[in-house]
């Protein structure tokens, strides 16, 4: 099926951050004028994100409505962030460390995490979020990468999981655990935070230095631990204005964990960067909470999943009647490609669409995005943002080959960016490899139209080879969501003698369906339908639930592995399973 254009009225393209005259004369510079920079050239993404607010005489600010799981309710204002983070970077000298050591986090969605991070950096160390819920594991294996040097975590997630490998990281100093009390051998961080001054003169850092790390997982192998530097938060003032439409006093709700590169760069610091007033949920995805808080806190930008856009589809539209979404100005999607149905089911339910963007841990910030000024093609990820140049290459005998218009190959990027990973950790070939001919080369594969959209195909080792074709699993899987049956699905290819690769398709149903061999030929039915025999799954299989990360992507190479006997891999940021 083909969507149609959702038009943009002349209201809203008036109204946004990034016109088209803009597109085609805004640049870097224009980006490092939205920053203060200190003095003699440096550049601290806290002092940018947090004590220029304040010395620009926006300390009484709301910075974040903390939302607790059990209904309390906390208002840190600008000048409260100032204080505490002088407070967590004075903790942090105190223990021992030094600019350029690393601080890992390991914790929910809590203000001490907030806190944390920026302390950190304005302390001029570098931060490096985990997901509270890795095992021990994951977490030695992370720490061991980035040579941890502290970490802040609660004193039930350092009982369970970090005392079971605290010794077998030398490198590690400190563990500061959040609240009164702390176990022996660790530091109690209320009473720190306490007894610590109030004032902390923001590290002079430079543009280059290590800021921090984000790890990302492989196929195969080690997790890759990707850099980013201080210059990174040019980039994330950019992309929080031009892609997000971020504005001094918005209300911002970005659904992202801090353990997430998204939960960093666009839940703490673009939108601090910008000086809105974040909201920050501690609970998980819970419908009736979420739909509540987009009324109740007024929120005006927000930025989620398509993932958790999926799982409201699937509730209805029902479900979100009689709420009031009216202080609603723009929503974004991030994690994975949001299929098409989830883009004008946005414009149908709360009236407007969802803006899907592509971007990857790796890049740091948002490289390609539909834009409030633009027309919005459902399925697209949008065009390349002012100062990104990207293209569609092959590789040949005689290096790489830009692809006209149409044809499908892999996104590359041109590098030079400002938050552009510098290095993987202690994995320098495996970052050469990223990199060839002057382009970053980002694995996915993708197509551009004669407008300049550019349109996700699928990871280059997802592409399905069957009779001659090449079949991406994101066209697939977005025709299945289209039958009512059909809440989330995944598709793989699976050896066949005569076809070479044949589709199989893996699907979760909405509410009110049942597996049965009568819905499993519908569907396939439906498929072929919409994209003939060739591309349609020869095989639909019902699942509970399908195997995603914690950013929601669903993960095709486990289903492959799973039905191919093969190894799976680093599966520690595997969040739910059909298991």
């Amino acid at each position: 099926m083909t969507w149609e254009t959702i038009r943009k009225p002349a209201t809203e393209t008036a109204a946004a951050n990034l016109s088209d005259a803009d597109r085609s004369t805004w640049g870097w510079d224009d980006a490092r004028a939205l920053l203060d920079g200190l003095p003699g050239g440096g550049l601290n993404i806290a002092y940018e994100a947090v004590d220029r607010h304040v010395a620009n005489g926006h300390g009484d600010q709301q910075a974040m409505r903390w939302l607790g799981k059990d209904g309390t309710r906390r208002v840190l204002t600008y000048a409260d962030l100032k204080e505490q983070t002088a407070r967590f970077a004075n903790v942090l000298v105190a223990a021992g460390l030094k600019p350029g050591d690393r601080v890992y986090s390991l914790m929910g969605r809590e203000p001490e995490l907030y806190v944390a991070a920026l302390g950190t950096l304005k302390a001029g160390m570098v931060f490096t979020p985990l997901f509270s819920a890795f095992g021990p594991e994951p977490i030695q294996t992370r720490m061991e990468i980035g040579e941890a040097n502290a970490i802040v975590t609660t004193d039930a997630l350092y009982r369970r999981k970090l005392s079971k490998v605290r010794d077998a990281i030398p490198s590690l100093k400190a563990v500061l655990i959040a609240g009164d009390t702390a176990p022996e051998g660790c530091i109690a961080l209320g009473p720190a935070m306490a007894a610590a001054s109030p004032d902390f003169i923001c590290a002079p850092t430079r543009p280059e230095d290590m800021a921090l790390i984000h790890f990302t997982s492989g196929t195969t192998g080690k997790p890759k631990g990707a850099v980013h530097v201080h210059q990174a938060v040019v980039n994330h003032a950019a992309t929080g204005r031009n892609a997000l439409e971020m504005r001094p006093g918005r209300v911002y709700w970005c659904t992202a964990d801090p353990g997430w590169v998204t939960g960093t760069s666009y839940g703490i610091i673009a939108p601090l960067v910008h000086r809105v007033t974040m909201i920050v949920d501690e609970a998980e995805f819970d419908l009736d909470r979420w739909y509540a808080t987009l009324q109740n806190e007024g929120v005006q930008i927000w930025y989620t999943a398509p993932t958790a856009i999926r799982m409201m589809m699937r509730a209805g539209r029902d479900a979100a009647a009689g709420h009031d979404f009216s202080a609603l100005e723009f929503m974004g999607s991030v994690g994975e490609p949001l299929n098409p149905e989830g883009v004008v089911w946005g414009q149908e339910v709360f009236g407007r669409p969802f803006h899907d963007n592509w971007w990857q841990t790796e890049t740091g910030g948002i490289m390609i995005a539909n834009t409030r000024a633009m027309d919005i093609k459902p399925g697209s990820m949008g065009l390349p943002l002012p100062g990104i140049t990207a293209g569609i290459v092959e590789k040949t005998e005689d290096g790489l080959r830009e692809l006209p218009v149409g044809e499908v190959g892999e996104l590359a990027l041109r590098p030079g960016w400002p938050s552009m990973m510098r290095e993987y950790l202690h994995q320098p070939d495996r970052y050469a490899k990223a990199f060839a001919d002057g382009w970053y080369l980002s694995g996915d594969l993708a197509m551009r139209d004669t407008d300049g959209y550019f349109w996700f195909v699928g990871r280059a080792d997802d592409l399905i080879k069957t009779s001659g074709h090449l079949i991406g699993p994101f066209e697939v899987e977005s025709a299945l969501i289209e039958h009512d049956a059909v809440a989330e699905a995944g598709v793989i290819g699976i050896p066949d003698e005569t076809a070479g690769e044949v589709v199989k398709a893996y699907v979760a149903l909405n509410p009110g369906y049942e597996p049965s061999e009568e819905l499993e030929k519908d569907i396939r039915g439906h498929a072929r339908k919409k994209l003939g025999p060739a591309v349609a799954p020869r095989e639909v299989v019902f699942r509970k639930t399908l195997p995603k990360t914690r950013s929601g992507k669903i993960m095709r190479r486990l289903l492959k592995a799973r039905e191919l006997g093969l190894p799976e891999g680093d599966i520690s940021t595997l969040e739910s399973d059909e298991s």
